[in-house]
């Protein structure tokens, strides 16, 4: 039976550079964790903001480098976007559900469904004047399970690793930090057949485990300037193994929204 948690810690790590392409990101976290004078610790957790993994993995693209086709043409009145940017969104889309002004709502190239295939220009450029986008990382779970290698090899502590960007819900308004990729946790976690205050054992139960850890980073992170795009996570009681974002996407049969 899973183990609930009284109190769990969350820890902003400060001092984290502005990260180009090809740097050392396992280096830099650590860096900054002997700043804080921190040692990982046994089944601690790292939220790691997408747009420092994109960036280490030179995902970034210069909207002057691509020719926009027919079908980017076509979209771009319709959502009010530079036909350069919608082609870069289709390239990173599986299928578009869902346009209007402002925004292409798809399941992109990974699975994920989320606005403009998660292509961004906030936070991207020091002089915002290169007309330069960011990607999501090609493969976000192989990104978080590197990473994690790269820190237990130099540290000798096996850290469960999320990595979070800031995605819309059907359902609600406002964005809200989310899993899309992670390594050595689990996305998902059933909790079938645990009792309820009652003894009653609980029926249909999962839990979005990455997701609510996420969701909490994401406070401590924030969404403008604030430049805390890591945080430790320590007291989350989960079993140890390795997950992945897909536990966490709804088939798109069960999808009631598509």
């Amino acid at each position: 039976m899973q183990r609930t948690n009284s109190s769990i810690e969350l820890i902003a790590l400060d001092g984290i550079p502005l990260v180009h392409a090809r740097d050392d990101l396992a280096g830099i976290i650590l860096d900054a964790l002997a700043r804080a004078n921190l040692t990982f610790a046994a089944r601690d957790i790292l939220v790691v903001a997408q747009k420092i993994v994109s960036k280490s993995e030179g995902r970034l693209v210069r909207l002057d480098t691509i020719e926009p086709s027919q079908r980017a043409m076509d979209i771009a009145p319709v959502v009010e976007k530079d036909p350069r940017l919608v082609e870069i969104i289709l390239r990173e889309t599986r299928e578009v559900l869902r346009m209007r002004a402002g925004i292409i709502i798809v399941e992109d190239v990974r699975g994920l469904v989320l606005a403009n295939a998660g292509v961004d220009a906030s936070n991207v450029n020091a002089d915002g004047g290169d007309g330069s986008v960011l990607l999501l990382p090609a493969d976000p779970d192989a990104s978080a399970a590197n990473l994690r290698a790269a820190l237990e090899a130099r540290t000798g502590v096996n850290v469960g690793i999320i990595i979070n960007d800031s995605v819309g819900r059907a359902w609600r308004n406002g964005t809200v930090g989310t899993a899309i990729g992670l390594s050595g946790l689990p996305g998902l976690l059933d909790l079938r057949g645990t009792p309820d205050l009652f003894g009653r054992e609980l029926r249909t139960t999962d839990l979005g485990l990455a997701d609510e850890i996420a969701a909490a980073a994401s406070l401590l992170m924030g969404q403008a300037g604030e430049g805390r795009p890591v945080v430790l996570v320590r007291g989350v009681s989960y079993e140890r193994r390795e997950g992945n974002v897909r536990e966490l996407l709804r088939p798109k049969s069960l999808d009631f929204f598509r």
